[in-house]
């Protein structure tokens, strides 16, 4: 275990910023099994709205890095954090805009499977961040990494399926286009949540 606090200053601000930024990530996971379930542009608003606050949080993580003497964690570790959060809600915000530009040909896919793996991620990302300031234990930490490289493994085993269901010969070339470029970007915020894990991991490993 580590103390965050036996460092000069114990500035709680760092920790308040990400905690608020994962929260963003978490949420935007929620506008996106909003958005499933009725496809609309106010799911696309909330999209933007989560992405413009998180970049926000990102933009002041910057100026206090720049700022602040002394931080409660390694500068280079905050800002690797920092990206590797807001590109989770900017990847769904991609997505949401995609899925709205051809509704007619995804209408009946089922996105559902996907969902349910990053409000599984998501909420593991947060909670990660939520026990940075808290001295986690390095042994618990770890079995949340590893619960996310799971999850990223099965969003992994989850796309060779879809994209051979996809590639049968049963959809028209313009479906399957479509279709391909939101199994991937989903797949790919995923892959944030997995990152975002081994940012918060290297964090505890490293103060261990």
């Amino acid at each position: 275990m580590f103390s965050l606090q036996k460092l000069i200053g114990g500035d709680q601000v760092f920790f308040d910023l990400l905690e608020k930024s994962a929260d963003e990530a978490r949420e935007s996971v929620q506008v996106l099994v909003k958005l499933l379930a009725a496809p609309g542009a106010g799911a696309l608003d909330d999209f933007a709205l989560l992405r413009k606050k998180d970049k926000r949080i990102t933009e002041e993580l910057s100026e206090r890095l720049t700022t602040t003497f002394v931080t409660p964690l390694e500068r280079e570790d905050i800002e690797a954090l920092s990206t590797s959060l807001y590109k989770i809600p900017k990847t769904l915000e991609k997505f949401g805009e995609r899925l709205i530009l051809c509704p007619e040909r995804v209408r009946r896919t089922d996105f559902s499977r996907q969902a349910e793996l990053l409000e599984k991620a998501a909420e593991i990302v947060l909670t990660m961040t939520r026990g940075l300031r808290n001295s986690p234990d390095l042994e618990k930490v770890k079995e949340q990494n590893d619960r996310l490289q799971y999850l990223e493994g099965e969003a992994d085993k989850l796309m060779v399926e879809l994209l051979r269901d996809l590639y049968n010969g049963h959809k028209d070339p313009v479906s399957v286009i479509a279709l391909k470029d939101l199994y991937d970007l989903l797949e790919k915020v995923i892959d944030r949540c997995r990152d975002a894990g081994n940012v918060l991991f290297h964090i505890v490993l490293k103060n261990s």
